[in-house]
């Protein structure tokens, strides 16, 4: 990254830091600062995912190895990851109206990870995500064996799990991201 690209990104990622103190109690911007300018695939991640809507927060901290969790806090799905199958093999398994992507391969061209159910849950106690959207999440082999993938939502005043056949994408459902620094 180019040194005002990281200044930047650096700036954007402390002011969402500063406004939203609750996704990280006890924790010091200098101390995420430190740990950010020490992993440059790191920032290049977090770059990526804030280029894609995802609105990059900390919201946990591992005092023991200094570990911070990064997550896509954005009130709705990010909106440059839309309309993406699950994976690589529903992507083939398309014959027509093929989406532009899938979510698997793009978070790991981000660098990032597929929120699993127990991640969306608890990004879910942080805040409400996802009032109008959905997004895809990490499914386990036995469900994307047998054609299907998951994604979560919260209505209703609670968090969701569903199932789609894992070719299909929509315009309101993308995926959310953690990043572990």
């Amino acid at each position: 990254m180019k040194t005002q690209e990281r200044q930047d990104l650096l700036g954007t990622l402390k002011a969402r830091f500063d406004k939203n103190m609750q996704r990280h109690k006890g924790l010091a911007w200098a101390d995420v600062q430190a740990r950010l300018e020490a992993k440059p695939a790191a920032l290049k991640a977090l770059a990526a995912m804030e280029a894609s809507g995802g609105e990059p927060d900390v919201i946990g901290h591992d005092r023991k190895s200094g570990q911070l969790t990064f997550c896509d806090c954005s009130p709705e799905s990010p909106a440059g990851r839309r309309s993406l199958c699950f994976d690589r093999a529903a992507l083939d398994a398309r014959k027509e109206n093929k989406p532009k992507g899938n979510a698997m391969e793009t978070a790991a061209e981000i660098g990032i990870e597929l929120l699993d159910e127990a991640q969306y849950r608890a990004l879910q106690e942080l805040g409400e995500f996802d009032l109008k959207t959905s997004s895809w999440i990490a499914t386990p082999p036995d469900i994307r064996k047998l054609g299907g993938a998951l994604f979560c939502d919260r209505r209703y005043g609670k968090v969701f799990v569903y199932h789609n056949g894992a070719e299909s994408y929509y315009a309101a459902r993308a995926f959310r991201g953690v990043l572990k620094v």
